[in-house]
């Protein structure tokens, strides 16, 4: 047994060194790598002839196996393809217990509490969920070995039991990730433009998402607007997993040019402009996901109810009962109540002299008094008070002065400066110059 674990160690450390090395190599000559063999044709091709080409394939950072145990000189396990063969799966079923599976399988239930027993991690195989996977091996009598579960997409927990006590420890499931690229230019909306771009729904809410402080997508968007990507795939011991993140990214918008680039300071991973400008403003542009404008920003506006000249000081966004609401930046709430005019509502107090007020909810999500944040859910769009149909009137205030939601200049939140500044810098020029390059053999190729 000796023997089998020291040759089983070295191997481990192998890889690892291994692993450690393919990282170094390929953080070196990443700013020097090119994607080739994207085949690049008329913009209207179908998804399936869309082939995104990768620049490389990094380990991401994973960390090292560290037994749960403090202290215990837990077993290296044997290489995944080595067990593949040997371990026993089983899928948990709707109401089914670890204490249930251990019955079933002819385990010693004795042997399943002193595993519960040993840590946090194991204490929590007490709640098992329908659909998760258990993987078994056993001695040469049939009792319990070892036993594997998943603990989440990137760990493995082990409990080996060669001796008089089980230990527990986890293990880093090996993942990578793959760079691709794609463009794609809208048609009629920025979803299907996605779709024949070989895009998921959720990249493309992700693309969205990062410009959506700069562009309205309900409202802004044009035929011919185009966008490119580069972004990731991770996956699984060689097996594709799931979408990873945007690292850059361009959007024409009506002819003018936004680029984002991923980077990570002191505030975790952001997307800043190419000059430092952080791509997420102070303020949403829209505090929720409308259907349509049911009514503009017009100070001599026909109220509709009242049959009168009445200014309408901000704008109505026609959605579903019950869409959520957020608020349109950070602050605190003056007033959170109900009344017959504004219906159930709420006025948030922000930094700069800011206010802005949301009326008409079915139901309120803060108190007066509370401070909110960015994108908190505020409450639920409603048809209360002086409405006929279920809206969100969204108003405006700068200095007690009602401006238009649309077209006020928003403020931004603080640029990259000094030492991040030059950095970011460095880290963006590969990206951006890969993205010229995308966008002129895009541009060349629909000129043909």
């Amino acid at each position: 047994m000796s023997v089998e674990r020291t040759l089983t160690a070295t191997t481990h450390h192998l890889r690892r060194l291994h692993s450690h090395i393919t990282r170094q190599r390929a953080a070196l000559f990443a700013v020097t790598l090119v994607v080739v063999g994207l085949a690049l044709g008329g913009l209207e091709k179908p998804a399936a002839a869309v082939q995104p080409a990768y620049h490389t394939v990094t380990d991401l950072m994973l960390p090292a196996r560290v037994p749960s145990a403090p202290g215990a000189d837990a077993p290296q396990p044997v290489s995944q393809e080595a067990l593949s063969e040997r371990l026993e799966r089983v899928e948990v079923r709707p109401g089914q217990s670890l204490d249930a599976i251990f019955r079933e399988q002819g385990f010693s239930v004795g042997l399943l509490q002193q595993i519960l027993a040993l840590n946090d991690e194991t204490r929590a195989l007490k709640r098992i969920r329908p659909g998760e996977q258990f993987a078994f091996q056993r001695h040469p009598d049939g009792s319990l070995s070892r036993m594997r579960y998943a603990l989440g997409e990137d760990r493995y927990l082990w409990v080996d039991n060669f001796g008089d006590t089980p230990v527990a420890y986890t293990e880093a499931r090996e993942l990578s990730s793959q760079m691709f690229e794609t463009e794609g230019t809208i048609q009629s909306s920025l979803f299907l433009a996605g779709k024949r771009s070989g895009l998921s729904d959720a990249m493309v809410m992700k693309l969205a998402n990062i410009f959506g402080w700069d562009i309205d997508f309900v409202l802004d968007i044009r035929s011919g607007d185009r966008f490119y990507l580069l972004y990731e795939k991770i996956y699984r011991d060689g097996e594709y997993l799931r979408d990873g993140e945007i690292l850059a990214a361009t959007f024409v918008n009506q002819g003018e040019r936004y680029q984002a680039v991923r980077y990570e300071a002191d505030n975790g991973p952001q997307y800043y402009a190419p000059d430092g400008r952080h791509m997420r403003k102070a303020f949403l542009r829209a505090p929720l996901n409308f259907s349509y404008i049911s009514s503009n920003f017009n100070p001599k506006r026909f109220h509709p109810i009242l049959r009168r000249v009445k200014a309408h000081n901000g704008i109505d966004y026609r959605a579903p009962k019950g869409t959520p609401v957020y608020a349109a930046g950070d602050g605190h709430v003056t007033r959170s109540t109900y009344d017959k005019y504004n219906g159930h509502h709420v006025f948030i107090q922000h930094a700069n002299s800011i206010v802005t007020k949301y009326l008409h909810f079915s139901r309120r999500a803060v108190n007066r008094g509370e401070r909110v944040r960015q994108g908190q859910v505020i409450g639920y769009v409603g048809a209360t008070g002086l409405a006929e149909a279920p809206h969100l009137h969204y108003e405006f205030l700068v200095n007690g002065q009602h401006r238009n939601p649309r077209t006020v200049p928003l403020p931004e939140v603080r640029p990259l400066e000094g030492q991040y500044l030059v950095e970011f810098q460095h880290h963006a020029a590969p990206y951006l110059n890969q993205l010229g390059r995308l966008e002129a053999a895009s541009l060349y190729a629909a000129r043909e």
